[in-house]
């Protein structure tokens, strides 16, 4: 990609904006930053991170900023497709993509992407531990660690890279090609955002959309959405699944971990030496053993890390215990398939806190799996209402309301007995009440940890 001497117009700031703008300014672009802060702060920001833009443009996103000599527009993720300057742009025919699209271009190493309605962080974060465990220098990059812009502005430090890719960062890509890559799943989910599933699955498969014959794509045969896809790419197709054997892929057999090739198989551990709990965490250890298998790194390695990896924060999280009862933050639980597989990782006796804001999706599901896993449930945030009336459709009514988590942690914890275990998995996005789902979860931490106290 030559950006030497061309216009690029990026919108919004964020942390994958301020990389994007420091990798095309590297190049020689002239870049046009937006974002809908105050100029004065977009600069602030700009200094903290010593990135110099010379044209900013702030407080909303006009689209007299795209005009016909701009050669590029870089979308934050989170920045809808049908925001009026980048429909503007599409109109004139100027190219629209997100900072992977740009980061992944000037890429020099090889690099293992990762999509999936549930499990891509502790899938991302797994196989890169593992990659680094092999000795190789390694960025876990995209939806966490670094941006991709920021690992390409510095990619000579590593030898390999994996990352965690949304279906918003994937839905304005073009020519993005990854060696090695994921579907971990495929479970309603953002449908505030692409309005079908349709769109949504379409977004999540421009992972392997370019990828060739000598790259390799690794699918969930366990998942009916994920199977179906397997036809579809061009490159080599590699299956996990933790409910049958498979020819080529990843599977368990006997109670262990096996890896295979055709011919080529190797057992990599027991089922029951894999540190993260649940069977969706098997299905995310049996995707990065394939990965990073498929990456040449050698089963002993991939075993130790899968033995010793304790998982990450806000995912299955054990925050304490107190009373007898157990406190799991599970915050990143942010669509109704995720807190279902959170409620069935457990065989103690569960009290929920699920709630948050609506992504416009179905609880019907949720509301099932609750009334079979959990003996009590403590709703919160602007979804209360409608997960209250999807539970009294399902005849189960042992439920009360929080007006804040605080409180919520508060009821679950007077209601609770020993041995029981008290699960933050909201079943919904943060935004309501919340900056993120890491600040939720936080917050949820705190408060556990304020049980007893005077």
């Amino acid at each position: 990609m030559d950006l030497m001497g061309k216009q690029v117009v990026i919108i919004g700031l964020a942390r994958s904006g301020l990389a994007a703008a420091q990798l095309v300014s590297r190049e020689g672009a002239g870049v046009l930053l937006n974002d809908r802060k105050p100029v004065a702060e977009m600069a602030a920001e700009l200094q903290k991170h010593n990135i110099e833009v010379p044209h900013l443009v702030g407080g909303g996103h006009p689209a007299e900023m795209i005009t016909p000599d701009v050669a590029l527009v870089i979308k934050n993720p989170g920045v809808p497709m049908d925001l009026e300057p980048i429909q503007k742009a599409l109109e004139l025919g100027i190219p629209v993509v997100t900072e992977v699209e740009v980061a992944a271009g000037f890429l020099s190493v090889p690099m293992v992407a990762i999509t999936g309605t549930n499990g891509k962080t502790t899938t991302t974060a797994l196989t890169g531990e593992i990659f680094q465990a092999a000795g190789k220098k390694t960025a876990v990059a995209g939806n966490i660690g670094l941006p991709l812009s920021a690992v390409a502005v510095e990619d000579t430090k590593y030898e390999a890279v994996v990352a965690e890719l949304s279906s918003f960062q994937l839905e304005a890509t073009i020519d993005f090609r990854p060696q090695i890559s994921a579907i971990l799943n495929l479970t309603p989910d953002h449908m505030d955002r692409h309005k079908t599933m349709e769109a949504y699955v379409e977004a999540k498969e421009k992972i392997f959309a370019n990828q060739k014959a000598s790259d390799v794509t690794v699918l969930n045969a366990d998942d009916p959405r994920t199977y179906a896809l397997r036809g579809r790419p061009r490159c080599r197709v590699y299956l996990f699944s933790r409910r049958r054997q498979v020819e080529r892929g990843a599977f368990v057999r006997n109670g262990h971990v096996v890896v295979r090739d055709g011919e080529n198989e190797e057992t990599v551990c027991g089922v029951d030496e894999i540190r993260i709990p649940g069977a969706h965490n098997l299905e995310n250890a049996l995707a990065a053993a394939l990965l990073a298998w498929l990456g040449g790194v050698a089963v002993e390695v991939i075993a130790k890390t899968l033995k010793n990896f304790p998982g990450v924060s806000h995912r299955l999280e054990h925050v304490r215990e107190f009373g007898g009862v157990t406190y799991i933050n599970d915050s990143k639980g942010t669509n109704s398939d995720a807190a279902i597989k959170a409620l069935e990782a457990f065989a103690a006796p569960k009290l929920l806190i699920a709630g948050g804001y609506d992504k416009g999706g179905d609880f019907s599901s949720f509301a099932a799996a609750i009334k079979k896993h959990a003996r009590y449930v403590v709703l919160l945030g602007e979804v209360a209402g409608r997960l209250a009336q999807a539970l009294d459709e399902v005849d189960y009514h042992a439920y009360s309301t929080a007006d804040s988590l605080e409180d919520a942690v508060k009821i679950a914890s007077d209601t609770a007995q020993s041995g029981e275990v008290v699960l933050l998995s909201p079943g919904c996005a943060s935004w309501d009440m919340f900056e993120d789902f890491e600040q939720r979860g936080n917050t949820f931490k705190e408060a556990v940890w304020e049980l007893g106290r005077a």
